[in-house]
């Protein structure tokens, strides 16, 4: 399980992340919503240990080690991070993604037996900006579950690609629910489907934690009257 607590990320001038906590289980799908996509994006990489907390707690399976999320989780389709370079043809993204495998899980990975084989011949000529949204998602996803060790797929934006939630709800859906490989998915959204009765959260739900004053001494804390009349002797 994902848990989190007042996670913060600060940004030059506003908080790049406020507050926010959430929790997401394995074999569920989170939707986070939030109307900033730069708030969207330092979401998905704090929550996928790409990018470092200002504040606040994040735990995978109740340890609180970056390292341990890092290696259990992936960050799928990030503005400006690591979605897909339109000048790149499916096959080169393939063989591109799949490089970044740790060796010991990528055995003999090439990018044409693993289109076969995922089912993605169709496509394999076409250049990623060809790409329509729901065989985006698939593409993508697929490719971040080549590794045998995610356990956490944090998807950044998907509806940016499409207004319509049936292009890219279902297969997270679909991923979240499988019972074969159980995955905790969480995605960040502008807003919710509607009718999505799931579980939900928000970017900046949390309160900031209270600033605790210090006690006043014994003297700050005697009346007004009383100071003046030691003063006075």
């Amino acid at each position: 399980m994902l848990s989190v607590q007042q996670l913060t990320v600060n940004g030059r001038r506003d908080p790049l992340l406020p507050a926010t906590s959430l929790q997401a289980a394995r074999g569920g799908l989170l939707l986070v919503t939030g109307t900033r996509q730069d708030q969207r994006t330092a979401l998905a990489l704090a929550l996928s240990g790409r990018m470092k907390p200002s504040g606040g707690a994040i735990e995978w399976d109740g340890n609180a080690r970056i390292k341990q999320l890092r290696a259990a989780s992936a960050v799928v389709d990030s503005p400006g991070v690591n979605e897909p370079e339109q000048h790149l043809s499916v096959r080169d993204l393939v063989t591109e993604d799949l490089a970044l495998i740790p060796r010991r899980y990528r055995g003999a990975l090439l990018s044409k037996p693993w289109l076969k084989v995922n089912r993605f011949e169709d496509i394999a000529g076409l250049w990623a900006e060809q790409l329509d949204a729901g065989r985006r998602i698939e593409l993508l996803t697929a490719l971040a579950l080549a590794n045998p060790h995610t356990d956490l797929l944090v998807v950044d934006s998907p509806d940016r690609h499409s207004g319509d939630p049936a292009d890219w709800l279902p297969r997270l859906e679909e991923l979240a629910y499988d019972a074969g490989r159980p995955l905790a998915v969480v995605a960040t959204v502008t807003t919710l489907p509607d009718g999505w009765a799931g579980p939900a959260a928000s970017i900046g739900n949390a309160r900031p934690e209270p600033q605790h004053r210090p006690e006043p001494s014994a003297e700050e804390s005697l009346p007004v009257r009383t100071l003046q009349e030691e003063d006075a002797k």
